[in-house]
Parts: structure tokens; sequence; C-alpha cells
């Protein structure tokens, strides 16, 4: 089996830079992840890098085996996880190209399995017991802290903390919805961030998110509103610079062996009645 210690999820564009690439495929308990695995090394560091929508962008963001992709990652090592995704801004000052990585999540999605401990048995006959982890502080702080440094040392200056509220797409918030969300202090919206980060706590993973604003969300703007063809227009004039922050932020990760954050606690004292992997 291959191994890898930290995990990349994101879109196309980020795995061709790796060496000596490994597609692996990955049975889980819950289904196929989005995709194979592809594992290589970076800056010293083994990576598994996961397309969240597969690698054709066939999966829309309701769709995603989330549970599937997380438990995949886990099964070949991964401790870390590293999850870049386009967002819009929903305030005026975080217009296309800031680069937000956020301290807060709201969900608003409406159909997502956010669990793995729902007591339902798994295919070896085994019972998950219902787990409620602790979720104050959904994304790690010492990947926080090293995606923050990595922007900067790219003279590429982030917005250092903000909330970033998930729906369920696929279509984009109507200007009410945004204007509502603006409102409540709310930063960017996006439609993958959840619940990738809680199951991603709940495997013991630390998770952070890199959220690239493409377009201000309908409400933050008076024209037509955001269309997919800006989006994709946006992220591809930032993905080379996406792509170096990523990869600097992967090296200066710490090693697996010295984590002692948050997420590494998530479930002390919990009889989970399943074995992780």
């Amino acid at each position: 089996m291959v191994n890898a210690e930290i995990g990349v999820i994101g879109g196309s564009g980020f795995y061709s830079f790796l060496e000596d690439v490994s597609e692996v495929q990955v049975e889980t308990p819950y289904g196929p992840p989005s995709d194979s695995l592809y594992v290589g090394e970076l800056a010293g560091r083994s990576v598994a890098f996961l397309p969240r929508h597969g690698r054709s962008h066939t999966v829309p963001p309701h769709r995603i085996n989330y549970r599937a992709n997380l438990w995949a990652l886990r099964s070949v090592g991964v401790r870390q996880v590293l999850g870049p995704c386009a967002v819009g801004g929903l305030r005026a000052e975080y217009g296309p190209g800031t680069l937000l990585v956020p301290d807060q999540l709201v969900d608003r999605t409406q159909s997502r399995v956010q669990t793995y401990f729902d007591g339902v048995p798994l295919p070896d006959g085994s019972v998950p017991n219902v787990v409620h982890p602790t979720f104050a502080d959904p994304y790690c702080p010492v990947g926080r802290s090293v995606a923050v440094a990595a922007a900067r040392g790219r003279d590429w200056e982030p917005v250092d903390g903000g909330t970033m509220v998930v729906v369920e797409g696929p279509r984009f918030s109507t200007r009410a919805e945004s204007r509502w969300y603006a409102s409540a202090g709310w930063s960017v919206i996006g439609m993958t961030g959840h619940p990738e980060a809680v199951l991603a706590r709940e495997l013991g993973l630390c998770y952070t998110s890199m959220a690239l604003v493409t377009d201000l969300d309908a409400g933050a703007e008076t024209g037509e509103g955001v269309s997919h063809t800006e989006v994709l227009r946006v992220f591809g004039e930032n993905v080379g610079r996406l792509r170096e922050v990523l990869f600097d932020a992967v090296a200066a990760l710490p090693p697996t062996a010295t984590r002692d954050c948050l997420c590494t606690h998530a479930l002390d004292g919990w009889d989970l009645g399943i074995e992780l992997p």
C-alpha cells in the first residue's frame, strides 16, 4: 500500500506537479471516493491528492461522497489535510483574487450526511456508536497559521480569519440570500467546505481551508450576478499563485508524529464502536 502523510483535496491542476505519482484506488465502507488518490512527493513530503469533483469535474457539490473521500485519505496514512476551494466574497473588500483562511464555518446545507457515527452498521458488521465531537473551532489552528505564513511568503497578504458559509448548491445564491449572509457578518460563501471539515475532525485529521475568492456574491454587487464562466476565469488567473502557496504550506506543515493540536484530541474519551483506518 502506498502511504502519504499529507492530503490535498482540490480541483485539477495540482497533482501534476507531484513527483513519481502513483494512482491509488481505495475502497471504503461508504462507497467510492470522488476519484483515485494521486500519491507522490512534494518538497520532501509524501502527499495524496484527491480531485474533489473527480478528475473531469463531473461530481456536483451536493453529490460528493465526502465520507468516502476523507476515509480514503486516512486509509493511506494522511493525518493533515489542506482543502483549497473557490468561494464568493460577501463583502466588497473581499473581491476576486482575495485569499481567505477561515477560522469559522456556518452550515446551510440540507441533505448531506455529516457524520461517521450514526449507529448504522458497516459492511464488516461493526456498528459505530453515536459520538458528539467538539467543533467550536472547525479548522486546525496549526494548519491555519502555516497557510497564512505561506501566503505572506509569496507576497499575497491573506485575510487571516473569517466565516465561510456553506450552501447546498449547485445553484448560486439569490440576492436576498447573499445579503442575508452578509448582514450576519459572514465573510465568504462556498459549496464544499461542509461536511468536509467536520468529517475530518471525526477522523482526527487536521483540516485547513484555503479559500480563493473568485467573485463577489450576488448581494455584494449590482451587476447580473455571479456566473460559472466568471468563476472559472478568475480561478484560472490565480491558480498558479494558489498552487505555489499550497505547496509552500505542504512543506511547512509539522511532522505527523509531533501533532498535538485540538484536532488530534477531538475524540478523546469516546467509545467509537468502530476501528478507524
